[in-house]
């Protein structure tokens, strides 16, 4: 499935909308304006929860957890990866993945343990700043997919401050 991901430029804190491949606003993604860390919920378009995104404090590098169904993903963003950004997601289960991407180009991959690509995020074919098509292969949780995909913006955005 296909999705445009945009941060809003004029809201308190970080906020996301997500349109699927039809144009339509599926997702809206709404950060805290004030607290400790990003902590940023995943909404469908009705203010239904459907994920919590919150950065962990006190690690090294930067690690956010995405708490969906009862079950937490773990995304950490690697420290010494010079001209890319890396990130190992833990996945519960045997499910770990893998993003890396290049700095310069604003494009990644995420990746299963075989090397499979599950996931494109590319910034490739839009000029907005902080717009990202996000193409997702069929059988994986999408919403799962595009709130990794927040935070590897969030932790990418940050390095380019």
């Amino acid at each position: 499935m296909r999705y445009v991901m945009r941060q809003k430029l004029l809201s308190f804190g970080d906020d996301f909308t997500i349109k699927n491949d039809r144009g339509d606003e599926v997702f809206f993604v709404d950060g805290r304006l004030i607290s400790i860390g990003d902590k940023l919920s995943f909404e469908d378009m009705e203010g239904n929860e459907l994920a919590r995104i919150r950065q962990r404090l006190l690690t090294i590098g930067k690690t956010y957890e995405i708490e969906r169904g009862g079950h937490t993903t773990v995304v950490h963003k690697h420290l010494f990866t010079p001209f890319t950004c890396k990130f190992s997601i833990d996945v519960p289960g045997r499910n770990d993945l893998e993003a890396k991407g290049n700095l310069l180009d604003h494009e990644y991959q995420i990746r299963d343990a075989r090397g499979r690509v599950v996931a494109e995020v590319s910034k490739r074919w839009f000029r907005f700043t902080d717009t990202y098509g996000v193409d997702i292969a069929p059988g994986h949780d999408d919403v799962t997919v595009l709130a990794t995909a927040v935070v590897i913006d969030l932790c990418c955005h940050e390095d380019k401050d």
